[in-house]
């Protein structure tokens, strides 16, 4: 899978530039590059426009920037505001937020003269915790519609090329008179490409894509969480006759744990104590995603009672402190005592009966309140 380029490197600015400087260099890129202003090599004017707009994009929000700063092209989550992407249909928008109407509105939304942007795609990957937490990497294999390797996504058989349509005369778009009203619509003869194939590609039957499956190589940041999405621009479906590949879009699903619970940076587990721990206190080992760490029980613990290790949690994809590790500790009744050791137990529960304080709060806290509310 090829690497995307830096988005410092394609505005030609600094990894320190200001957010003017950035403002200022996207300006006069996306004036060189718009595919109005570059008539002999539109399709390469369009794909570097694509990229510049796209690099703004995440530059110029403090939140993607910093995300892209610390994590690069993986720590850009298209949940966060850029999850449309920069296909040809944007150009106009881009443009009229800088350069208003300067060159005109675009017939066939972008379209013209070309084929259609490929699909998006979506595959939900399924990971262990300690994969989400460490961070891994993934093969993954999709189906997926590639360009025709006999054509070479023209459509057009093998030493032939599509002609100028002969309906809209290569405009892709054709003007009906309704009345008083002309409308403007989407050549119907060539679907808006401007073009026609007369001797289609016997592989692709004209459509310049065919069925196939690819293996991707899917590297999953530390830290991500269910319902995190990772994009792998161009990865999506061929575009049609040419035209730029759609996205693919990794949704991240986390397995259930059989010891951890996970909250956002934290993470939290029940651990089982002895009744003998409980009263005199002592140390146990707990498991963490580390390791394992010695957690000290302090004498006359209650059951329910919750102990913090800190620095043991998540540090999470967008940054910030380690999150910490919960133990909430239940206490174990003995079974299968001996008759020794009842009697034992029974002889605890005199001397604790006898001698008339408070050795059970919890117990004692409840007997007064159902006290008061059969007085009341």
């Amino acid at each position: 899978m090829a690497t995307k380029e830096d988005f410092y490197k394609i505005l030609n600015v600094d990894r320190n530039a200001s957010d003017a400087e950035i403002k200022k260099s996207y300006r006069s890129l996306a004036m060189k590059h718009h595919p109005d202003r570059n008539a002999d090599n539109p399709a390469a004017a369009e794909e570097k426009f694509k990229q510049i707009k796209e690099a703004y994009e995440i530059l110029s929000d403090s939140k993607k920037r910093a995300a892209y700063d610390q994590f690069g092209h993986a720590g850009v989550d298209p949940s966060m505001g850029g999850g449309r992407g920069a296909g040809a249909s944007d150009f106009g928008d881009a443009f009229s937020d800088i350069f208003g109407d300067m060159f005109g509105k675009r017939g066939g939304g972008g379209q013209q003269g070309g084929g259609q942007r490929g699909s998006d795609l979506r595959y939900n990957l399924e990971i262990s915790l300690e994969e989400a937490v460490a961070g891994t990497e993934q093969k993954i294999r999709i189906p997926v519609l590639v360009t025709c390797g006999d054509c070479l996504g023209s459509g057009a058989k093998k030493g032939s090329a599509p002609v100028i349509c002969s309906m809209c005369h290569g405009h892709g778009q054709v003007r009906m008179q309704q009345g008083f009203f002309t409308v403007q619509q989407t050549c119907p003869t060539c679907r808006g490409t401007g073009k026609q194939i007369k001797d289609p590609c016997g592989k692709c039957h004209g459509q310049g894509r065919v069925k196939d499956e690819k293996t991707l190589s899917a590297k999953i940041p530390a830290g991500v969480d269910t319902g995190d999405r990772i994009r792998l621009s161009g990865e999506g479906e061929a575009g049609q006759l040419g035209a730029p590949s759609g996205d693919l879009y990794i949704e991240i699903q986390v397995n259930r744990h059989s010891i951890f619970i996970r909250d956002g940076a934290n993470l939290s587990c029940e651990m089982p104590i002895s009744f003998v721990t409980a009263c005199l206190g002592g140390e146990i080992e707990v498991p963490t995603l580390g390791g394992k760490a010695l957690l000290k029980i302090p004498a006359e613990t209650q059951s329910g009672q919750s102990f913090r290790l800190r620095g043991k949690g998540v540090k999470q994809v967008r940054g910030g402190a380690v999150g910490d590790l919960l133990c909430k500790v239940q206490i174990e009744t003995p079974v299968n005592l001996t008759p020794e050791q009842k009697s034992l137990v029974e002889k605890l529960g005199e001397s604790l009966s006898s001698s008339g304080k408070h050795h059970s709060p919890q117990e004692s806290s409840w007997l007064d309140g159902l006290k008061n509310f059969f007085t009341n």
